[in-house]
């Protein structure tokens, strides 16, 4: 049986995420309100506009569910605005973030929307590259010790992990390649 997962459905491109999860398997549940969190194994933040997404979150204490959430064994996969949402430090400009993951990430650190791009990662633990897109993607820019680096992209961390936290300064939903949702559900069993 598969582990109860959510996506937080706030904004940003939740719904694919849904569909690559249910392409894995799963049947994750959309996430809007803070008591949804209970009895997940694992939530996914997915890619938005992270300063809309926190405007979003002031509704509820959002930042002390998912905090908790994680403190009580809970799994977070971050992509894109969720990376900058779970990282220690953003910069450009500076927002809050949850701190679950110790890094410092840079906001837009690949440019503008016309910058955007899809590429081929290979990623430690896949068995083929993943198809990626980069659109107005933050970059790591320091990581602490106790963060793995799973992929890069030219010389740059692009998909870390620190324990129970997982992020991606890219998508991996929009291309159709499920190979990383799948491996994330793997690490919930």
């Amino acid at each position: 049986m598969t582990a109860a997962v959510g996506v937080l459905a706030l904004q940003g491109d939740y719904e694919a995420h849904a569909k690559a999860l249910q392409r894995c398997g799963a049947a994750p549940s959309e996430v809007r309100r803070v008591a949804q969190l209970e009895g997940l194994a694992g939530l996914v933040i997915p890619g938005g506009e992270s300063t809309t997404l926190l405007n979003l979150m002031r509704d509820e204490p959002w930042f002390e569910a998912l905090r908790g959430f994680h403190a009580r064994g809970g799994s977070v996969f971050g992509t894109c605005a969720g990376a900058i949402l779970v990282s220690r430090e953003v910069r450009h400009p500076s927002q809050d973030s949850l701190g679950l993951l110790d890094a410092a990430i840079e906001r837009n650190a690949y440019g503008r929307q016309v910058d955007s791009f899809e590429t081929n990662l290979e990623v430690a633990g896949l068995p083929a590259p993943l198809s990626v897109a980069f659109i107005r993607a933050p970059r790591f820019v320091a990581l602490g010790a106790g963060v793995e680096v799973m992929a890069r992209h030219a010389e740059a961390p692009v998909l870390v992990r620190q324990g129970r936290v997982v992020a991606a300064t890219f998508h991996p939903e929009i291309t159709g390649a499920d190979g990383l949702h799948a491996w994330w559900l793997g690490t919930l069993a």
